[in-house]
């Protein structure tokens, strides 16, 4: 990657929900006037697909449109596919941001796990770039983006400012478009729940039996702390996030098995 110096921070867009998601087209429209963007867009639905990559069969990235200060992929692998496309491959320098979204859908609670959306996000700031996940809780394919304007553009401007915690990215979750105007935001945690799943049965077009996995989500956390609250009560959700996984508040209660080892 080359060092010479740039005027305008150069901006990584991707997403999860393909190249022509109405959220994907918002993102990139707030984010034109703020630096030099590079979209690599996934090509098909790539929902829940969390953090998996592709190692077969041979990724592609199709250049759709070539201006000035915008460049756009169409990936045909994952959301993260897209993100290490991007930086390792197809920039010539490291992105100073990645924003992935506007997700049709939350990604707050335990939906992050699952996520495509912010499993990019978070592949970013595993290799140290400050990274945005933005979604909205609302899944309808032609929802409405435009009462977030002003909330995306005010977010990210502030993270090309000052920049985020090393190993920390964001994500962002705002409430539908409801009669009343959002309420503010909320730096919050993620709250605990579950997904209660289920299979149905059906038979495809081959006369083929084939399942489908459906379910309902179902919050077990009573905090007024939690993403799943403030969205609830028409706040904007933003949750620190990191890739570290460990349990460190039971580390030294987990000793035990050192023990049992030693003693054997």
């Amino acid at each position: 990657m080359t060092n010479k110096p740039h005027k305008k921070p150069l901006i990584l867009i991707t997403n999860d929900d393909g190249h022509m998601a109405k959220g994907l087209r918002k993102l990139i429209d707030l984010m034109k006037p703020l630096g030099e963007l590079v979209v690599i867009s996934t090509e098909q639905v790539m929902s829940a697909k969390g953090h998996s990559i592709t190692t077969t069969p041979t990724l592609t990235a199709r250049l759709v449109e070539n201006g000035p200060d915008f460049k756009e992929y169409v990936c045909n692998g994952t959301p993260v596919d897209c993100v290490k496309l991007g930086y390792q491959w197809l920039l010539d320098r490291a992105p100073d941001l990645v924003v992935s979204g506007i997700n049709h859908g939350s990604n707050a609670s335990t939906n992050v796990i699952y996520s495509g959306t912010m499993a990019a996000a978070i592949e970013a700031c595993m290799d140290g770039i400050n990274a945005i996940g933005f979604s909205l809780d609302c899944y309808d394919l032609d929802a409405d983006f435009d009462h977030l304007d002003e909330y995306i553009v005010t977010i990210t401007k502030d993270v090309l400012q000052n920049g985020l915690p090393e190993g920390i990215c964001l994500n962002v979750n705002f409430p539908k478009r409801g009669p009343e105007p959002i309420r503010g935001l909320r730096v919050c945690r993620q709250a605990a729940a579950q997904w209660t799943e289920a299979y149905s049965e059906f038979v495809d077009e081959r006369g083929g039996t084939c399942l489908k996995l459906g379910g309902k989500f179902t919050c077990l956390d009573e905090g007024d702390d939690t993403d799943y609250y403030a969205l609830q009560n028409n706040y904007i959700s933003l949750v620190p996030t990191h890739f570290d996984l460990t349990a460190k508040q039971y580390i030294e209660g987990m000793r035990r098995f050192e023990h049992i080892i030693e003693n054997k």
